[in-house]
Formats: C-alpha cells, structure tokens, sequence
C-alpha cells in the first residue's frame, strides 16, 4: 500500500488532518507526519495533538508515493521554510498524488506549482490561486490531472477522502 507524507505544524485544522489520516491507515495505507523536527508533537487548532514522525531533514519525496496537506494555519506556517516548500514542489513534479484540503494549497501555491491547474481551496485563498495561475472552482472536490486532490473546508471530507482514496488504490 502507499507510504503517504503528511506535512504539518501547529494549528492544523483537527479534523482535515484526523478523519483523512484515519481513513488512510484503515485501507492500508501508511500515514507519516512531517515537521521540522522529530519527536515533537503539534497541536490543532481544536486541541488534537499529533506526534511528529520525521524531520524534513531526514526525508525525501522520493521514500514516499504520496502528500497529504491538512488544512488550518500550518500550511501558511510552513510555506515560509524552503524545505518544505521544496518536498511538495518535486510531488508535483514527479506526478505523485498530492492531496490539499482548505489552507493546503498555499504550500503549492509558494512552490509555483499550480499554474495551468485546477483546484479548489477555502473561499479566502480563491485570488491567491488564480493568481498562482489555477482555475479556481468552487466545487467540495476537484481531481486535477488525476494527481492533485483539492477541496474547501472540513464539510468537503467525505468527498475529498473518497477521491484520495481512488487515487491511492489505483
């Protein structure tokens, strides 16, 4: 099954991080949480602490097949660290299966990776897209190329879990 990379900080939207990570590891899938460093523990926005498996420094994109970008304040957080901002950058550029939920496109957003795409993102990030170059669309779910999983806010996780989903059970 895939080996997904997760990358967050502190104030993570629990939920865009929980229900997708539980679903993940039910079908198989391995979920492994990134920060800048191992063995710390972050905490979302409601309280929910997630224990860090690895440091960016001690990853590359190339041990995993997938990244997963929860939503809340930690992807405005990491988007300012080049590391990271350099791991979802070489997923885009490899075709790997990229999945972004809410604030989640603004790490590839920085990574100049959205031109020419498709995507949807919470309403307050919409100009921020379109001027990365991205057709926004308002839309709970929006599956771009068959690689890159978007959607707006937690109410969207059913639909955005269920098209991760397919893409990693291909």
């Amino acid at each position: 099954m895939a080996k997904i990379a997760t990358v967050m900080t502190d104030m993570f939207e629990d939920s865009e991080y929980t229900e997708p990570a539980n679903s993940f590891r039910e079908n198989g899938h391995e979920v492994v949480v990134i920060e800048k460093e191992k063995d710390n523990k972050v905490k979302g926005k409601n309280g929910t602490e997630v224990e860090i498996d690895a440091s960016i420094d001690e990853v590359q994109p190339d041990d995993f097949d997938a990244l997963f970008i929860p939503g809340g304040f930690s992807p405005d957080q990491l988007r300012a660290d080049d590391r990271f901002v350099s791991f979802a950058k070489a997923f885009m550029d490899a075709d790997k299966p990229v999945f972004a939920i809410c604030h989640g496109p603004q790490l590839l957003i920085t990574a100049k990776t959205l031109d020419g795409r498709d995507a949807t993102g919470y309403k307050s990030i919409k100009v921020d897209l379109e001027n990365a170059g991205a057709t926004y669309h308002d839309e709970e779910v929006f599956v771009c190329h068959n690689q890159l999983v978007t959607s707006r806010t937690p109410d969207d996780l059913p639909a955005f879990i269920r098209e991760s989903l397919k893409l990693l059970n291909k």
